[in-house]
């Protein structure tokens, strides 16, 4: 009877143990295939708003409008008019940002 038992249990443990190899290799497939994913995968650099764009589209979401707004002072001669126009610019500016660049 012992003997019977001890072989049972020996088949048990012969099971337990293919289990636990199996799903080890399973574990180190799965890890494996992660880590291939995370090293394909870009890292993003910088986060914020202003990091979604390129330098160049920063440059001239800054330059451009410090442009316009220079160029109303300089030719518009009435001071009522040139501070109605740099609000409007000041306004304006984000939609067209997002309409001219586009969102991502």
């Amino acid at each position: 009877m012992s003997k019977e038992r001890a072989r049972r249990r020996a088949e048990r443990l012969a099971v337990l143990e293919k289990e636990k190899a199996k799903r080890a290799r399973s574990v180190a497939r799965r890890n494996r295939r992660r880590a291939l994913v995370r090293s394909l995968t870009p890292r993003r650099r910088g986060v914020g708003r202003l990091h979604r764009r390129g330098r160049g589209e920063r440059i001239g979401i800054v330059v451009v409008p410090v442009l316009l707004v220079a160029a109303v002072w300089v030719l518009v001669p009435d001071l009522a008019l040139r501070l109605v126009l740099s609000a409007m610019l000041v306004l304006v500016v984000p939609a067209l940002v997002v309409v001219v660049l586009g969102r991502r």
